[in-house]
């Protein structure tokens, strides 16, 4: 179905390198996917001036779209994240599959997986980004792949039922359009943010004794341009007073009152570390999960480097894992071990009651490492909004404008 143009061989041998890497991390696990991968010419669905290192970046994503602040509005996602969603998907031949964000390349992969028996829709709220994902496709012999112009979160008019619906842009809340679209027992792959965390996940569509919802299948680590149009949604964002350099970002919604921790900065800043060590390149998705669903005040802060005093010190000004409590806050830190192999964490508290909050955020990390540690993610449910608490079973219920998600830990 590609086109029949001669590829430079450096191209094809970047693609095949690409492949490999993702095979042998396990990312791609399915002859189908891996065939696919090889098979589109993946720098063809970039901008003209991307090199092909950039190109073939087995990791790193193509930004092809910024606004006028930087802020980037669209990408081709890194061959790791492709193929770690399709696999997620399960797109099998004869299926008819919706795209939300378009693009053309990722399109091209699920036209190839679908067949000739199956179909594919793709749609963008942008009609730049449309118009170049129907050139490309046309140009790559994917012409029978739909293209449409629409916010996505609403109905795609005569769309149908479909088996899959594969959303390539970050989402904060789950539209009810794409569960009304999906076949009893389809599958939904979402870039879905959580209390500040964005997962791939891959949802089943279930009936249970009171109606249909969404359950996870799997979850993992990811990171998207946000959604535009109707279900955009943009963290909070709290300065803490008495210094201009500190961020406090919520993702649903500011503590009740923000004015209390108005003090925090003019007491001394504790320090703890907890003994609760990692290896370097160990993923600590569970552990991001587990602060997210015992603390309440939980959100990342953020430090502006151009006013930064020294204040807070986070090994990572741009993000770390943070909470707050009342009138105190507190984030995690790290520093290396002295075999330099482990990193252990620590908590740093500024506040009047800045020890007892370190205290309760390393027994959280103490507890993740007796009994999350290595273990399975939670497990995500998402229900329609104004489903009532008795009918979620739920250790941590996130509500959203269209639903309600609830996380859970699965039985030891």
């Amino acid at each position: 179905m590609t086109n029949t143009t001669v590829e430079p061989d450096e191209a094809t041998r970047l693609r095949n390198k690409v492949v490999d890497e993702l095979c042998a991390d396990g990312n791609i696990s399915s002859p189908e996917i891996e065939e696919v991968m090889r098979k589109v010419p993946r720098h063809e669905f970039t901008p003209a001036d991307t090199p092909l290192d950039k190109a073939y970046d087995t990791y790193a994503a193509v930004i092809t779209k910024t606004d006028e602040h930087g802020v980037q509005l669209s990408s081709v996602s890194a061959p790791q994240i492709q193929a770690m969603m399709l696999e997620q998907a399960q797109v099998k031949p004869g299926m008819r599959v919706l795209e939300i964000g378009s693009g053309g390349l990722n399109a091209a992969y699920l036209a190839e997986l679908v067949g000739e028996d199956g179909e594919v829709v793709t749609v963008d709220i942008d009609p730049v980004v449309t118009d170049l994902a129907r050139q490309l496709l046309n140009e790559h012999g994917y012409g029978r792949v739909h293209v449409v112009t629409a916010d996505a979160a609403e109905p795609i008019p005569d769309l149908g039922e479909v088996d899959v619906v594969m959303v390539t842009a970050g989402a904060w809340d789950v539209s009810p359009a794409w569960t009304a679209q999906l076949k009893q027992g389809g599958r939904l792959v979402v870039p879905l943010r959580m209390r500040g965390l964005t997962r791939s996940v891959a949802f089943i569509q279930v009936t249970g004794e009171h109606g249909p919802y969404l359950e996870s299948e799997s979850a993992r680590i990811c990171g998207f341009v946000p959604m535009q149009g109707s279900t955009a949604h943009r963290e909070e964002l709290l300065l803490v007073n008495g210094t201009p350099e500190i961020g406090l970002k919520f993702d649903d919604g500011l503590p009740a009152d923000p004015h209390r921790l108005d003090n925090a900065v003019t007491f001394p800043r504790h320090e703890l570390w907890t003994g609760v060590t990692v290896r370097i390149q160990e993923l600590i998705d569970t552990l991001q999960m587990a602060m997210a669903i015992s603390l309440p005040g939980f959100c990342t802060m953020a430090v502006d480097e151009n006013s930064d005093s020294g204040l807070v010190a986070p090994v990572n000004k741009r993000f770390a894992l943070a909470a707050v409590e009342d009138d105190t806050f507190a984030y995690l830190v790290t520093r290396r071990t002295e075999d330099n192999k482990h990193l252990e964490y620590g908590v740093h508290a500024l506040g009047p009651h800045a020890e007892q909050f370190a205290d309760k955020i390393a027994d959280v990390l103490r507890d993740w490492e007796a009994n999350r540690r290595g273990g399975p993610s939670p497990v995500i449910r998402v229900y329609p909004a104004g489903t009532p608490d008795d009918q979620i079973p739920a250790d941590r219920v996130i509500d959203k404008v269209h639903s309600r998600v609830s996380l859970s830990w699965p039985s030891a």
